[in-house]
């Protein structure tokens, strides 16, 4: 019998104005009509598929689909048409708490982050923005109680780590989520206090497995800049597991040398240029991407023989790939914990400007929202990303920039 489709609503996407703040006007709804008095097994639903007709294939595919490709096709296509669920249920309430002058962009993009992954997932929803001037405690308790009193119990908060410990030390009952924040980084035993920052730690000590003396470390003034650097000094210098064991005659006596540079800073000569010292070494780069590719070409051209060269998330970067020549960057290796892709939500984001395959906040923002909508609904999470004492632990991959991708250390 053939089938008529009844469209009732077109959706057109509404992008953020300039304040980024999401408009009061709910965005329309697409509903589809099944007028098909059969039912449609797997094999019809792909019949359709194949034959591009996705709205007989959207009527028959209501709910959640045994077959996974179909149904992130379903998800993909109730992401971009905003179809409206048929499913009476609780609208999901999530707050986000967002110091706009001190993250910058990120007020924006972790927004997108939440709107995306909430819109995708076909339940009414609720996200609305608290801006707040500073992280210090009065404003921290200011805007964490003007959100109870709206009545949220969820906030997804991309605080830096002063904000974080402003609201640690406020102590709230209610669930907040920093995408920004490791644990480790700070001192909480809040049950309502969640942790979604990357482990730049653990990042660290897979990679010094790689190291031998000396180590070089290039780093910046930031804070994870001269965190980091100080924490890796420590750590090679006083682990004796993490030689590689060819190298274990190399490095009886281990040394670092460190080199602060400045922003500003583009020549290199006089920290590399017949640098005895550092032949030989092993190099971690604990620069923004920019930086940390001028440092490469110059570690090239002034003849550092370097036996690797090492760095966290920080330079997970596609512009790593275009902004380097490959004999500077093939002896790189590159932790990173961006290890799950999800292709509805990265093209829901994608509609939104927005990255989650690289930009690790983003991403780290869409775990959280995850988790959180799991806990409102107890549907299934769509990651797998492990929740211990209150912190996200993601597994980490060491990767190789080679030619014109990322791939896997030992591919």
């Amino acid at each position: 019998m053939k089938k008529t489709i009844l469209i009732l609503l077109i959706v057109q996407l509404a992008l953020f104005g300039k304040s980024f703040l999401i408009s009061n006007i709910p965005i329309p709804k697409t509903y589809i009509q099944n007028l098909d008095p059969y039912p449609c097994d797997e094999k019809c639903m792909q019949k359709y598929l194949d034959n591009g007709m996705i709205f007989s294939f959207l009527s028959h595919a209501s709910s959640k689909l045994k077959n996974k490709q179909q149904d992130q096709i379903r998800m993909m296509h109730i992401s971009i048409l905003n179809l409206g669920s048929q499913i009476v249920s609780e609208k999901i309430r999530i707050a986000l708490l967002l110091p706009y002058k001190i993250i910058g962009r990120y007020a924006a993009s972790t927004t997108n982050a939440c709107f995306a992954y909430l819109m995708a997932k076909n339940h009414s929803f609720e996200l609305k923005s608290y801006k707040v001037d500073s992280e210090n405690k009065t404003e921290m308790q200011k805007a964490i109680k003007q959100i109870k009193n709206d009545g949220f119990s969820y906030i997804i908060a991309p605080l830096t780590q002063k904000g974080a410990s402003a609201v640690i030390s406020i102590n709230p009952k209610i669930n907040i989520y920093f995408p920004t924040i490791n644990k480790k980084d700070l001192d909480s035993n809040s049950p309502y206090l969640f942790f979604g920052g990357i482990d730049y730690k653990a990042q660290s000590d897979l990679l010094l497995k790689k190291a031998i003396s000396p180590l070089v470390i290039f780093y910046d003034k930031s804070s994870i800049g001269e965190r980091l650097s100080s924490y890796e000094e420590k750590s090679f210098l006083s682990n004796t597991n993490s030689t590689p064991e060819r190298f274990s005659s190399i490095n009886a006596k281990k040394s670092v040398i460190k080199f602060s540079i400045p922003r500003r800073t583009t020549n290199l000569q006089k920290q590399l240029k017949k640098n005895e010292d550092i032949q030989w070494g092993s190099f971690f780069i604990n620069t923004p991407i920019i930086k940390s590719g001028m440092i490469m070409s110059q570690l090239t051209l002034y003849d550092t023989n370097a036996t690797n060269l090492l760095s966290t998330q920080i330079n997970y970067d596609p512009l790593i790939l275009s902004m380097t020549q490959y004999k500077d960057r093939k002896k790189m290796i590159i932790a990173n914990s961006i290890t799950e892709n999800n292709n509805v939500l990265i093209e829901t984001n994608t509609i939104l400007g927005n990255d989650i395959v690289y930009d690790w906040i983003n991403y780290t923002t869409t775990i959280g929202t995850d988790y959180f909508f799991h806990l409102i609904t107890k549907q299934n999470r769509e990651y797998s990303i492990n929740m211990q004492n209150n912190q996200m632990i993601y597994p980490i991959k060491l990767l190789i920039p080679s030619v014109s991708k990322f791939i896997r250390l030992g591919e």
